[in-house]
């Protein structure tokens, strides 16, 4: 099989490094161009580090137009702009990282049409879709969460949702809250009840349960470690514990790597893999959930890889087989 010529833009982030990592050890993939204007001319792995032994390649300031599969991993409102003065080639496909396409008033841009891409909820229209905007970090985590309450139309009150994230969440440009001193020993919220995200979770549930009126109260909370989501929701329901374990276990049946637990969970059964893993506990008549991710990975270039496999008719999980760095 004729390998996938890809081509990467806005190369020197978390989000683009870990992409590179994964596509240098894809089978059926080859880096054509790491687009970064800051960076061109440097080899990848003076900046990404931990890439050095695995690659040669360098930045690049030119643009392959005529390449496959096109990932954007630039700053939120840079992907329109980039879109906006380059073309590509009508068999490129796009996978946009930002949040530029997320939303349904923003999913159309250039004649061009971006599918929501998370799997869990979309497979079929990922599989025949050009253009796909992946899901936030947070947003993938919760979605997972409640996506089977919503379905069965079962969310009939308000949620609630904390959610802590690792320092990589924040990018790598510096701030007072990013900086070492400030992590280190140290917890903090910000953003409570408007995070970005909260957008495209309200819009995900509303389209699986039209009638959802209530409120999604989300706090979400800086960590003082390097990467991974650990998200707790709660709800009135009104079922046992039996009833919900059955109701999420067969939602993702068939999902390549979002798993139910019997045990309680925690990050290291995620980090450095693309799965979602979600516990469940009744407490009086609330449902609590607990769901782990990557939020470098099924947060970000994990799941990009995953609908990329998608688009092409790859199976699903090629070169996404990854251990959890349990110890």
């Amino acid at each position: 099989m004729k390998k996938l010529e890809i081509g990467i833009v806005g190369g020197a982030g978390y989000t683009a490094g870990e992409l590179i990592r994964l596509l240098l050890h894809h089978p059926h993939t080859n880096i054509n161009f790491v687009f970064s204007t800051s960076n061109a001319g440097n080899k990848i792995h003076t900046v990404h580090k931990d890439l050095l032994g695995s690659t040669n390649l360098s930045f690049s300031n030119e643009i392959n137009r005529n390449i496959d599969v096109l990932f954007l991993c630039l700053g939120h409102g840079n992907s329109k702009i980039f879109l906006e003065n380059n073309f590509f080639s009508a068999q490129t496909k796009i996978i946009d990282l930002s949040n530029d396409f997320r939303l349904s008033k923003d999913n159309f841009f250039n004649n061009k049409e971006f599918i929501y891409g998370l799997p869990e909820l979309q497979k079929e229209a990922i599989k025949t879709a050009q253009n796909v905007a992946n899901p936030g970090c947070f947003a993938t985590a919760l979605q997972l969460a409640i996506l089977p309450l919503a379905s069965s139309k079962l969310l009939k009150n308000d949620v609630h949702i904390h959610a802590v994230t690792g320092a990589t969440g924040a990018g790598t440009s510096l701030s007072a809250t990013t900086h070492f001193t400030y992590r280190d020993n140290n917890f903090s919220h910000y953003k409570a009840f408007n995070h970005q995200h909260l957008g495209e979770i309200v819009q995900t549930v509303q389209q699986l349960q039209k009638s959802f009126d209530k409120e999604i109260n989300f706090i979400p909370n800086r960590g003082n470690f390097s990467r991974g989501i650990f998200a707790t929701a709660y709800t009135v329901f009104d079922d046992s514990l039996e009833n919900a374990l059955k109701l999420y276990k067969e939602f993702y049946k068939e999902a390549a790597f979002t798993f139910i637990s019997d045990d309680e969970i925690h990050l290291k059964q995620v980090v450095n893999t693309n799965k979602c893993i979600i516990h469940l506990t009744k407490h009086g008549n609330k449902l609590l959930i607990t769901s782990c991710i990557d939020n470098l990975l099924k947060g970000a270039s994990g799941q990009a890889i995953q609908n990329m496999n998608l688009m092409c008719n790859l199976n699903e999980t090629t070169g996404l087989q990854l251990k959890a760095n349990y110890f």
